[in-house]
């Protein structure tokens, strides 16, 4: 079995399937992990998100904060962005449609297997890595839960938003479930006090450090696990870390997908024709 780990894929479908023909992925015998973020922004989300369900077993996901975002706009929470070309799958039946949510919600937020550890932001850094499973776990727990209970639109609802920005082991309800949405999500540089700051989207620099960011991932202690994720497209995925691994190659803005097999970190790329 081979295992493969893609960046976030954003209705890059013709680079996903690139990919997949070049490394003879065969869903019977390998897997594909993705770091989230399947739709949105790309030209075919709906082709996409067919193509991983097609894999069936074979593909493993976390959810990204535009997979959350579809589910809000699903459900009349939020308005769609025309940006996001999400037209093809709003124009859908209702049942399929409703397929579609059913298929996000069963996707985690972080996902582990021996020392790998994915992501689509990253893992908050003052967490270890049982604790943040915990918190993920946690998440996927109160999102089906909200699902049986038809409250998913309430729940959506109050997922949005910056705050807290502090975590606390004391956080309850809807705040508390807010913060490992936007840390798991979302999160990209922290403030001197550990907080998430959510609004700087751009590169490390040494301007930005003097204003007390930092990248979460140069607070991330060594440990025996790597960690993958994407979301980040400025970063081009370097982290300058071995155990520490960007995937977003920011396809969907020009640039590449990058598909990487694990644990051999052997990496395939496929442009944006674009660019």
């Amino acid at each position: 079995m081979a295992r493969y780990l893609v960046g976030d894929l954003q209705g890059c479908v013709q680079q996903l399937a690139q990919l997949l023909e070049h490394v003879q992925f065969n869903p019977a015998r390998d897997e594909l992990w993705c770091v989230g973020d399947l739709v949105a922004r790309g030209p075919d989300s709906l082709q996409c998100l067919e193509l991983c369900r097609s894999l069936g077993p074979a593909f493993k996901a976390v959810l990204g904060n535009h997979d959350l975002n579809l589910m809000a706009v699903l459900l009349g929470v939020r308005r769609a962005n025309p940006k996001d070309r999400l037209d093809e799958i709003l124009a859908l039946p209702e049942a399929d449609k409703q397929q579609w949510l059913e298929f996000l919600i069963n996707v985690p937020l972080m996902r582990t297997s021996d020392d790998l550890v994915m992501s689509h932001a990253g893992i908050y850094p003052y967490w270890n890595i049982a604790e943040a499973q915990s918190y993920a776990d946690e998440v996927s727990a109160s999102l089906r839960t909200a699902y049986a209970r038809q409250e998913l639109a309430d729940w959506l609802r109050e997922m949005y938003g910056n705050e807290p920005a502090c975590w606390s082991d004391t956080l309850t309800g809807a705040a508390r479930i807010r913060f490992f949405i936007n840390a798991f999500t979302r999160m990209r540089f922290l403030n001197a006090n550990g907080c998430l700051n959510l609004n700087v989207k751009e590169q490390p620099s040494a301007a930005l450090r003097e204003q007390g960011l930092t990248p979460w991932f140069e607070a991330w202690p060594q440990t025996a696990n790597t960690v993958v994720f994407g979301h980040w497209a400025a970063l081009q995925g370097q982290t300058a870390r071995a155990d520490v691994i960007g995937l977003d190659t920011g396809c969907v803005w020009g640039e590449y997908m990058t598909l990487m097999r694990w644990p051999d970190g052997q990496r395939w790329q496929a442009a944006n024709p674009a660019r």
